[in-house]
């Protein structure tokens, strides 16, 4: 029962326009907590930083994506080319110190830590947002 309310609050916390870390962190929690480590919806973000990794991009809510509170933009490679050829130029560019709106399925991934090509045994999470179609994130 207390994550439906934690869900209810995050929806709708979501839906203003304020970004801020707390709703960051509220969102981070909500996933962590959930039977099924993800949670489907829409949110609002700002992107501080962006990378790009084996054809997926990913848009990040703060300057250090391995911070705990990041919350990371993952665009798939698909959405990656039809951006590309609807803009002429990279999400990874273009979203850059912009507010956005994502619908999408947020998880919790496994980060595993490696040393000289080897797990280490070590890992972190990290939260995505996942993004496959170009519907699913706007510029607001």
């Amino acid at each position: 029962m207390k994550y439906l309310v934690l869900v209810s609050t995050l929806l709708l916390g979501a839906c203003s326009s304020t970004f801020n870390l707390q709703q960051n962190v509220d969102l981070i929690a909500a996933v962590a907590g959930s039977a099924s480590s993800s949670v489907y919806g829409t949110y609002q973000f700002e992107v501080k930083a962006s990378g790009k990794l084996n054809g997926k991009v990913y848009l990040n809510t703060e300057d250090d994506y391995r911070d705990s509170q990041s919350i990371s933009i993952a665009l798939s490679p698909e959405f990656v080319k039809a951006f590309i050829r609807d803009k002429g130029l990279s999400p990874k560019v273009y979203f850059l110190s912009k507010k956005i709106e994502v619908t999408g399925e947020v998880q919790r991934i496994k980060v595993n830590l490696y040393s000289g090509g080897q797990k280490t045994g070590k890992y972190y999470y990290q939260t995505h947002v996942i993004v496959n179609t170009l519907d699913q994130i706007k510029e607001i």
